[in-house]
């Protein structure tokens, strides 16, 4: 909005000018509104617009939130409550014809309640049907329930395209729960059997494909941030929890810190050519590919890594499978074949590319992976202090006359690319 209502006639700002002419997609920006009216920027008006559309926003997201919740805990509450298969399928099955009744017939003012009294039946129908399942017929429970709810997110999927504004919000969250309940089945079918290897990590591949797709489809960001999950659990990268602890784990970081510069450099290339409404996605996908690949060199720099070891290595020990000096020979041996990197190594590969990434956000004016590589800096500071530095002065010295020209000299590229970007002086206005 700030674009289109400065830009009108002759710019205000040589700089607000270039950027509206270099950029004709939509950018969200953090501004200062009482400083752009102070500068002749905008007007007062327009200030207050972007206040408000602001704070609609962030109030749609807080009642989307309640909502969600309060569904959620409704439908799992109902369904434990009621204890019987009949029960909850009469149950399910009034809600969800009060709930579309309410959203064909009621107004905008009941149109929240239609939505949750449609997907409160239409989740205890599912949920019920999965409890029933597995209870009943546990040995094949998966199969069933996985095409059950590839069906019925195809059938959403299908009627999200025609679906009104009433019926959107129910029919992208069944869209929803047809993945949920496919991809559950698949888990446990392949659980069931044991499965493992290659299958394991092709199923986290297909779950991220899925989630990222579901997020874009009903254009909700959240479902899209969760595909990083699975993405990243393709190499055995993920989180545990122990008492007074939760634990970040990666047991391949430089594979890893690979797997997630693809997926970054691939979501750049298509948020640079996508419609908006892709482009916001692909870049949630690349400020968390970011975070969790910054995570992994955090591992890196305390551990080092030896590549490959526990994908086409000897892996874990494991009791019973051989013994500690069979097991410790092969290791070695892995070692001697393969590269190896040291903590020092990562440590400072890493500080060099938190700084690259500091001078490109900043120089692109892309806050939220400034904030993070900046974060993240801390982070990696804090640690080396304790960790690898603390008895050794001289590293202060060098790494402090580092930084120093390296500030001066990010802010002279700052000054020349800025030069640049300015526009020529505009023609005198006629007479």
């Amino acid at each position: 909005m700030q674009g289109r209502g400065a830009c009108r006639g002759r710019p205000k700002s040589r700089y607000l000018r270039a950027g509206y002419m270099a950029k004709d997609k939509a950018m969200h920006a953090v501004a200062d509104t009482d400083r752009l009216v102070a500068d002749g920027i905008i007007t007062p008006e327009q200030a207050g617009e972007i206040e408000v559309r602001a704070r609609e926003a962030m109030i749609g997201l807080a009642v989307n939130a309640v909502l969600v919740f309060g569904i959620l805990a409704a439908t799992g509450g109902l369904i434990l409550w009621l204890a019987s298969p009949l029960a909850v399928a009469i149950g399910g099955a009034l809600a969800l014809l009060c709930g579309l009744l309410v959203l064909l017939r009621g107004g905008t003012m009941l149109r929240m309640f239609g939505n949750a009294a449609t997907l409160i039946g239409a989740g205890m129908l599912l949920g019920g049907g999965a409890v029933e399942l597995l209870d009943k017929h546990p040995e094949t429970a998966g199969g069933p329930m996985a095409v059950v709810g590839a069906v019925i997110a195809a059938l959403a999927a299908l009627a999200l395209r025609r679906a009104g504004e009433a019926a959107r919000f129910a029919t992208a969250a069944i869209l929803l729960m047809g993945l949920a309940l496919h991809l559950g089945g698949l888990a446990y079918l392949m659980g069931r059997n044991e499965v493992s290897g290659l299958p394991i990590t092709l199923y986290y591949l297909y779950t991220a494909a899925l989630l990222a797709w579901g997020g874009w489809r009903i254009d909700l960001r959240l479902v899209t941030a969760l595909a990083i999950v699975p993405f990243a659990q393709m190499l055995d990268t993920s989180t545990f929890y122990f008492h007074a602890a939760y634990v970040f784990y990666s047991p391949e970081p430089t594979l890893s810190i690979l797997q997630m510069g693809l997926l970054i450099a691939g979501c750049l290339w298509l948020a640079g050519r996508a419609p908006e409404r892709l482009a916001r996605h692909a870049r949630v996908l690349i400020m968390l590919a970011f975070v969790v690949a910054n995570l992994c060199a955090l591992v890196g720099s305390l551990w080092g890594d030896v590549v490959g070891e526990q994908i086409w290595g000897p892996g874990r020990y494991r009791f019973g499978e051989m013994s500690w000096e069979e097991f410790s020979a092969a290791r070695e041996a892995f070692r001697a074949s393969t590269l190896v990197i040291s903590h020092h190594v990562f440590t400072v590969l890493w500080a060099l590319a938190l700084i690259a990434m500091l001078v490109w956000a900043g120089l692109r004016n892309q806050r939220g992976m400034f904030n993070a590589a900046l974060t993240f800096a801390a982070i990696h500071a804090y640690t080396q202090l304790f960790e690898s530095f603390y008895d050794e002065p001289l590293a202060y010295v060098i790494a402090g006359l580092t930084a120093i020209p390296l500030a001066w000299g990010t802010w002279r590229l700052n000054l020349w690319l800025r030069s640049r970007a300015a526009p020529s002086p505009l023609p005198p206005a006629a007479p």
